[in-house]
């Protein structure tokens, strides 16, 4: 018997493969799903169940894909937003067993109304649950959120309650297999490891803690997320069954003189580094650093667009072609890898963003310039915990859908966290026509070191 799971990073999406006596169950597989065929392939074992714990809205998933490549039945919790037509429907205590496995369906509605947990069970070794598999219920350090249902928000904080409870019910040795690790925007304090148990979750989850369900259902309401257009997109594609992903997602390299005959509607994304960004880049590009497309990618692409990469080589434009056909974003018509002096040498145009330190910073706070003004962008939770004073907030993901609030003709200084968020915001006001926007690098963490 094993259990082998699978990360995607960026979403910090977990998926797991579980095998014994040459049978296999992948848990909600991710769309480039060949991996799970492969290590099955690996262990001897065929894949002939695929479960999923319920409506993904961060990322489309790959069991139609899988069912379609295996041969496997697809499973889905009772009450979806509407027919999951690549899927049957499987109900409380309905089970699955391979070998002297066994795996039990428990329906933990509260993140979503199809929620389901899956018990596994060693039927050689005793009558308790062996681990269980907790979807968006039960993360570690953290519970799932239950934003998704605004006009039922007391109901649903109140069923998640419930489902805790069950899930605590199946005994402090049972391991913990959650959906989504640290970095998911499915949680907001989940813990930085991929292993626990009920036990230590009961001990030291901080929402475990609450043992009053209406203070339970309170703290949940107050809870503040952000919900990105493509999840609407998401949650569409993941009823009626996404496709495949490319079988090769590695863009076609494009020269200088193929980058400049791409059609003018062309959204150009770059997803070098910030400093890379700051220092040199295309004009009316957008910055999205690799590692922060499967957060931000969806608040300012559309499913439709034609994308063009800026990267430093083939290895991260693959890597950025896969996060963003991981969330719907296929049409990737090539990367360029521009040398930016000789891009500049050969009198092609670039831009630059100015950037500040904490000692600039303060000097202006302290002097502030005509019309400059500090833009934090932040979330809501960071925003009202260290205000900055005197700032204006627009979280980054709003931001293209805001602009229209601030002064084109003003000298903005954006800051976040660290800086990186700041960049991608600088970005989006260059791209509608703000000319004077610098970024403040180190942002509130270099406040605080300077405090």
């Amino acid at each position: 018997m094993f259990i082998q799971p699978f990360k995607s990073d960026g979403l910090s999406h977990l998926s797991y493969l579980i095998g014994n006596n040459g049978e296999a169950v992948v848990i909600d597989p991710r769309r480039d799903c060949e991996c799970y065929a492969q290590a099955a392939a690996a262990e001897g074992c065929r894949i002939t169940t695929i479960l999923e714990t319920h409506r993904n809205e961060d990322l489309i998933s790959g069991a139609p894909v899988l069912s379609e490549l295996t041969g496997a039945r697809v499973f889905h919790g009772p009450n979806a937003a509407g027919e999951v037509r690549y899927a049957e429907t499987v109900r409380e205590d309905d089970e699955f067993k391979f070998g002297n496995l066994k795996l039990k369906v428990l329906e933990t509605p509260g993140h979503t109304d199809d929620s389901l947990s899956f018990a596994l069970y060693d039927t050689e070794f005793g009558k308790e649950a062996v681990a269980v598999f907790t979807g968006d219920t039960l993360f570690i350090g953290d519970v799932g959120r239950t934003d998704f249902y605004p006009d039922r928000a007391k109901e649903v904080a109140g069923l998640l309650y419930d489902s805790l409870h069950k899930l605590l019910a199946l005994g402090d040795q049972a391991l913990i297999y959650p959906a989504h690790g640290a970095g998911s925007v499915c949680g907001n304090n989940m813990a930085d490891r991929e292993f626990s148990s009920i036990g230590y979750e009961r001990r030291n989850n901080p929402m475990l803690q609450i043992h009053s369900r209406a203070e339970f259902v309170d703290q949940k309401v107050r809870e503040h997320h952000y919900q990105p257009p493509y999840f609407r997109d998401m949650e569409r594609l993941n009823l009626q069954g996404g496709d495949a992903t490319k079988r090769v997602l590695t863009p076609a390299a494009l020269s200088p003189a193929a980058f400049k005959k791409l059609p003018h509607h062309t959204v150009t994304l770059d997803v070098r580094g910030i400093s890379s960004f700051l220092g040199a880049h295309l004009p009316g590009s957008l910055a999205l650093p690799i590692q922060m497309i499967p957060a931000f990618a969806g608040w300012f692409l559309q499913p439709d667009d034609e994308l063009a990469l800026v990267a430093s080589n083939e290895q991260e434009a693959e890597l950025a072609a896969r996060h963003l056909a991981r969330i719907g974003f296929d049409k990737v018509l090539g990367f360029l890898a521009p040398d930016m002096p000789h891009w500049a040498a050969g009198a092609e145009p670039f831009d630059a963003v100015t950037v500040i330190d904490v000692n600039e910073f303060e000097s202006r706070r302290n002097n502030p310039p005509s019309d400059w003004q500090v833009l934090d962008v932040r979330g809501k939770d960071e925003v009202e915990e260290n205000p900055i004073e005197g700032a204006v907030h627009h979280y980054v993901g709003q931001l293209a859908e805001e602009s229209s609030e601030l002064t084109a003709s003003n000298h903005y200084t954006v800051m976040c966290g660290s800086g990186a968020r700041a960049a991608i915001a600088a970005s989006v006001l260059m791209r509608q026509g703000f000319k004077k926007v610098d970024v403040f690098l180190g942002s509130f963490g270099a406040l605080m070191s300077d405090s």
